[in-house]
């Protein structure tokens, strides 16, 4: 959510996702996709400003997320990734039987 301010001076969220347009004329009009009008105190480079640090934001939390999974995987013996497929048979799921499985403790 981004926070906009009515013209009257009161604060609101609105999700940058559902922003089909901004337009200055020569009040700031963000128009949604539901084709809802808000007219809002700030200049339109404002609320462009603040829906790209918020998607940017997004962006930044996914890497960092992205970085925390491969991380978990390498602290965790017997993850780490291997070069190629070294199972005979994808079909046929690993058992105690076979030999494959062992036990991780």
């Amino acid at each position: 959510m981004i926070v906009v301010s009515r013209l009257n001076g009161g604060m609101f969220g609105v999700n940058p996702d559902l922003i089909q347009r901004v337009e200055s004329a020569p009040d700031t009009i963000l128009t949604l996709i539901d084709g809802t009008k808000l007219i809002v105190a700030e200049s339109m480079d404002e609320v462009i400003a603040r829906v790209n640090e918020h998607r940017a934001r997004i962006l930044a939390r996914s890497r960092d997320l992205q970085t925390m999974s491969a991380d978990a995987v390498h602290a965790i013996p017997g993850l780490d990734p291997v070069e190629g497929d070294d199972d005979p048979d994808p079909e046929d799921p690993p058992t105690a039987a076979s030999g494959q499985l062992r036990r991780v403790r």
